[in-house]
């Protein structure tokens, strides 16, 4: 599911950029910022968008198992996993005006369309169902930790928390028949 989310909001953002500049020369790409030589890994004219982290949504997070009944059985699943990430959207450009210039289309992308839902985008894998997507300030320090992190020179970048994404496993945890016969005896002690 998170490649599935990310596709999509890979390509809704590069529609948007062919809608605003009328060129298919610029697009975003799903890729790793600096690969193993130290070089950035997505070539120029080019916005690389990566996940620097993925957290537990543990607002929403579900304690318990699920219970359903399928085909005359009780089945078993765990809850859901909940999950939020944390995208980079960087800009590689040999013209720093249009690097900018390109991470200003990301943020009125975004600004524009805060939340995402199958009902309104049928791109939208209907097993998401809603991502809701948040600008992320980070302080000097921190710009300076992923950056380190990252092992590049820093790039016009920004930072979104994309939330809910929801894992869970297909396969049941157990399977068992069904209750059929409740007997209750109030007379042995």
């Amino acid at each position: 599911m998170l490649d599935i989310a990310l596709q999509f909001l890979k390509d809704e953002l590069n529609t948007y950029l062919l809608a605003r500049t009328g060129s298919s020369t610029v697009s975003v790409k799903l890729t790793g910022v600096v690969d193993e030589a130290g070089k950035y890994a997505f070539g120029g004219e080019t916005i690389g968008a990566t996940v620097i982290n993925i957290e537990e949504d543990r607002v929403f997070r579900s304690p318990l198992p699920e219970f359903s009944y399928v085909n005359g059985q009780h089945v078993v699943a765990e809850p859901e996993l909940k999950l939020n990430l944390h995208v980079l959207f960087a800009a590689n450009f040999k013209q720093y005006e249009e690097a900018l210039k390109f991470i200003s289309y990301v943020l009125t992308f975004f600004q524009s369309r805060p939340y995402f839902s199958s009902d309104e985008y049928p791109g939208l894998n209907p097993g998401i169902g809603r991502l809701t997507v948040e600008l992320q300030s980070l302080s000097y320090e921190q710009l300076n930790q992923i950056w380190a992190f990252i092992g590049g020179k820093q790039l016009p970048s920004v930072v979104y928390k994309v939330r809910l994404i929801i894992l869970q496993d297909d396969a049941p945890k157990t399977v068992q028949p069904p209750l059929t016969i409740v007997n209750t005896d109030i007379h042995g002690r």
